[in-house]
């Protein structure tokens, strides 16, 4: 309610501006040649800073360190998608309010990608011991992290570059250049995965904390437990999830629990006190703290955490 609230406010804001925007060529070319590109949270800022370098002017408007799911713009978030050129977000469900504002704006000189549409989506899946939300739908709700699987960002690199070559042709050698020197890593990070779980003990991971992991264990055929689906805006667990996750762990010897980032721990901490096993990282790459993000810590250098982390839980 208070999105759709927001888009009402920022609606007479976005027709204030629109009688004096300038064509975006003309403006990019007034800021020094660099095109406007805006993304949503980090996987999208990391592609395009892997690719773009600054040759582009680069803006996310989640905030590093933030929870996503409950991320609500501002109209100046609002405002600064309206002028951007190339504007890429996640798709899916938690991105409807994204859908609502682009219909209210003129968009016929904006570039418009959703990640979800690159690739083959997949519904959020509830496996046993977990539990849903409280609100059924009936519409599919698919899964939007497609960013955890390797192969998947290939697919979206090669999308977002194809954008950047449209926008600013002046510079699509050197975007394709790139562009392709990131694919050959994320080529070898696939490789990596694949490498621990065809040598694994054993195939399944347990999660004492929300699942943003669907194309990721897909990928590389894993099963899994855990307490909430990935975009599931549940934080505390019913005793009986709680009584599960402990019972799997004990019952099949897993030697680790996973907690996602930014995550308040208290499951996995429960759980590994419980059995004995051991409290690990599996970074979703969803956002990341403000010192990582300062710092430049990027999605292969922590994807390559999560090739360590997986090889301790799977052997």
């Amino acid at each position: 309610m208070k999105k759709v609230i927001l888009l009402l406010m920022t609606l007479a804001i976005l027709f204030s501006i629109a009688t004096c925007k300038q064509n975006k060529s003309s403006v990019t070319r007034n800021l020094g040649g660099r095109i406007d590109v805006t993304v949503t949270n980090f996987p999208p800022y990391d592609f395009v800073r892997q690719i773009a370098g600054d040759r582009v002017n680069l803006t996310m408007l989640l905030p590093p360190g933030s929870e996503s799911h409950s991320f609500e713009p501002s109209p100046r978030d609002i405002i600064i998608i309206q002028n951007s050129d190339i504007f890429i977000y996640t798709g899916g469900e938690s991105d409807d309010w994204i859908e609502r504002i682009l219909e209210s704006m003129n968009t016929d000189n904006m570039k418009i990608l959703a990640m979800i549409d690159t690739v083959d989506a997949v519904e959020e899946e509830v496996v046993e011991g977990m539990e849903e939300d409280d609100d059924e739908g009936e519409e599919v709700a698919y899964d939007e992290h497609v960013w955890t699987s390797p192969g998947n960002v290939i697919l979206i690199v090669e999308a977002i570059t194809a954008l950047l070559c449209e926008a600013d042709s002046a510079n699509a050698g050197f975007y394709r250049q790139n562009a392709a020197t990131f694919t050959e890593e994320l080529v070898l990070l696939d490789a990596s995965f694949a490498e621990v779980v065809s040598g694994a003990k054993r195939n399944t991971i347990v999660f004492a904390d929300r699942f943003p992991f669907r194309y990721f264990a897909d990928a590389y055929g894993l099963s899994y437990f855990a307490a909430f689906p990935g975009c599931s805006t549940e934080t505390e667990p019913s005793a009986a999830t709680v009584a599960f996750l402990i019972d799997k762990v004990r019952a099949d010897k897993i030697p680790v629990v996973f907690h996602i980032e930014l995550s308040n721990e208290r499951m996995a901490n429960t759980i590994s006190g419980e059995t004995g096993a051991k409290k690990l990282l599996l970074h979703s790459c969803h956002n990341i703290t403000k010192r990582d993000f300062d710092s430049g810590r990027n999605y292969l250098e922590i994807m390559q955490g999560n090739v360590a982390n997986l090889r301790e839980a799977l052997y």
